[in-house]
């Protein structure tokens, strides 16, 4: 700030911690956070649901289904996809969609979340009667669509296909170091060595305790990743209410940021720790 700045207003700064504030982000939605339009008219809602443990929030936004827009035959192909990936993973919904006998359709679209570790203390901030109200961000997630249905229907399509699928296909996770390479058989070659042919073999002698190091560390780092996507898939879904921006429900959770006690905080970090840390972040 140079002397010849001018100080324009000052406000008071105003701080509160009542809420588990969290920031939800979608980089790849271009529009507002709602259901369509003929899915409200129908009935149809905004659902979510949570993992307390595993910290993975899932949004179930309704999709339209008007003709004019709507695959149905594709949409029931990938409906199935769904409900199989469901029960594979042990997570159906209890008291599922859908009336007895009908056939499954695609009709949400699932937003599955990412959580993005901070660095440092985050905060929001809000002007609000010529007062700034600051409050601690617990948790920052992005959403993106799951599409884990289309894994199942092509696992099915492999196994139609037998061996005329592509090569670049998914074969599955990577081989676990710590078991036994498979033998395959050597091809018969077409012409067959005589017994007065001489062959010259070189041989090498290296050492493999670095390279059996580096596979224990990578097989125990494979196994601790399966462990912890095991654990997230057992972990049952816990519903949870969905309130968008209009509703009552968020202008009461708006009403508890602002803080209206008059109690002074008074730093305890000096200028020097303060810009080292900020470097550091």
């Amino acid at each position: 700030m140079n002397e010849q700045d001018e100080i324009i207003n000052r406000m008071p700064i105003r701080l509160s911690n009542r809420l588990s504030l969290q920031i939800h982000q979608f980089p790849l939605l271009s529009r507002p956070l709602q259901a369509p339009p003929s899915a409200e008219a129908s009935g149809k809602r905004i659902t979510a649901r949570i993992k307390p443990q595993s910290r993975v929030l899932e949004i179930h936004v309704p999709a339209d289904t008007r003709t004019e827009v709507y695959n149905s035959e594709r949409g029931h192909e990938f409906g199935k996809g769904q409900l199989d990936d469901d029960r594979e993973k042990n997570q159906e919904r209890k008291g599922g969609k859908g009336r007895e006998g009908e056939e499954p359709r695609l009709a949400e679209i699932r937003l599955r979340s990412e959580e993005i570790p901070h660095r440092g203390v985050q905060m929001l901030g809000i002007v609000h009667e010529n007062e700034l109200h600051l409050h601690p961000i617990s948790a920052t997630h992005q959403f993106r669509p799951t599409l884990t249905y289309l894994d199942i229907l092509s696992r099915k399509s492999k196994r139609r296909g037998g061996d005329d699928s592509d090569s670049d296909s998914d074969d599955g996770p990577p081989p676990d170091p710590d078991e036994p390479v498979p033998v395959t058989a050597a091809k018969k070659k077409e012409k067959k060595a005589t017994a007065g042919d001489a062959k010259e073999v070189q041989v090498s002698a290296r050492r493999t305790d670095d390279k059996a190091g580096n596979l224990s560390q990578l097989s125990n780092a494979r196994k601790e990743m399966l462990a912890i996507i095991r654990a997230e898939q057992d972990e049952s879904w816990q519903d949870l209410q969905f309130c968008g921006m209009t509703t009552e429900e968020a202008g009461h959770s708006l009403d508890q940021f602002f803080s209206y006690r008059s109690e002074e905080l008074h730093c305890s970090t000096d200028v020097t720790t303060f810009l080292t840390a900020a470097q550091k972040a």
